[in-house]
């Protein structure tokens, strides 16, 4: 009997573990996906990381006050693929950048990155138009 008390203790843990990995990698678990607001202000810091890179910004807000701005983005692994790295972001820290993206639902200082404009004018889209239309 202790065979198959085994097995269904591995088997609850891997039905619990793919849930949990599904719902970090939906977003519109966390962001309002229906509507792109655009934010700038000066990057301060990237978090290179798995599962997702972390930008983070800080913004005048509309009364004047500075806020700290979280930003999750794509993994590593898709900024390798297009030819992006550490590297290319670091080089904006201190320089005023814009992006584009899905805030919270709670209404935080958190969003979902879809675009970044870098001070010199270049940009990079980080999802496809499909992403980003609820398809």
């Amino acid at each position: 009997m202790r065979p198959e008390i085994g097995r269904a203790l591995t088997a609850l843990g891997i039905l619990l573990a793919a849930g949990t990995l599904w719902a970090h990698h939906s977003p519109s678990a966390e962001f309002d996906m229906s509507k792109r607001f655009t934010l700038s202000g000066t990057l301060t810091s990237v978090d290179w990381v798995n599962p997702h890179i972390d930008v983070f910004m800080e913004v005048k807000g509309a009364n004047g006050q500075t806020e700290s701005w979280k930003l999750e983005t794509n993994p590593p692994a898709w900024f390798k693929r297009v030819g992006v790295n550490k590297t290319d972001f670091a080089k904006a820290i201190g320089q005023t950048v814009t992006v584009e993206g899905n805030r919270a639902k709670d209404g935080s200082a958190y969003a979902y990155m879809l675009k970044i404009t870098f001070a010199d004018g270049s940009s990079m889209e980080l999802v496809s138009n499909s992403q980003t239309d609820g398809k």
